[in-house]
């Protein structure tokens, strides 16, 4: 038991020796061609993903999962008397909203990672 005791304080000194070192973040440096990869092949795929999502976000009631699809539904399940699954929805609606910031932010991340790092014309 003594032997077991000892393991488990000596890991948990070690873990907690080493917890500063794996969260100081370094600059990741890409090479020339990395980043000509990045460009031709995920920024493409990562700013169409993004203006999809804005786009069924800010569609209209007929576009499945929409804030107006969710609003919509959770109206329909308030008119039935169903006010859990109604407030389920909205509070769905409410947090998909939310998301139109942080994909705004995402979007102008990648456009100036292209700004900076892709040769017009690639």
């Amino acid at each position: 038991m003594l032997k077991h005791t000892i393991a488990v304080c000596l890991t948990a000194a070690g873990l907690t020796a080493l917890a500063p070192a794996a969260s100081a973040q370094a600059p990741i440096t890409l090479s020339p061609e990395e980043s000509q990869q990045l460009c031709a092949e995920w920024l493409p795929k990562l700013t169409q993903r993004t203006a999809k999502l804005t786009e069924r976000i800010n569609g209209g009631p007929e576009i499945r999962g929409s804030v107006a699809n969710l609003k919509a539904r959770a109206e329909n399940q308030r008119k039935k008397g169903h006010n859990d699954t109604a407030d389920r929805l909205q509070k769905r609606a409410d947090t998909r909203g939310g998301r139109l910031p942080e994909l705004a932010a995402a979007k102008q991340k990648l456009d100036a990672f292209t700004g900076a790092h892709c040769k017009a014309g690639k």
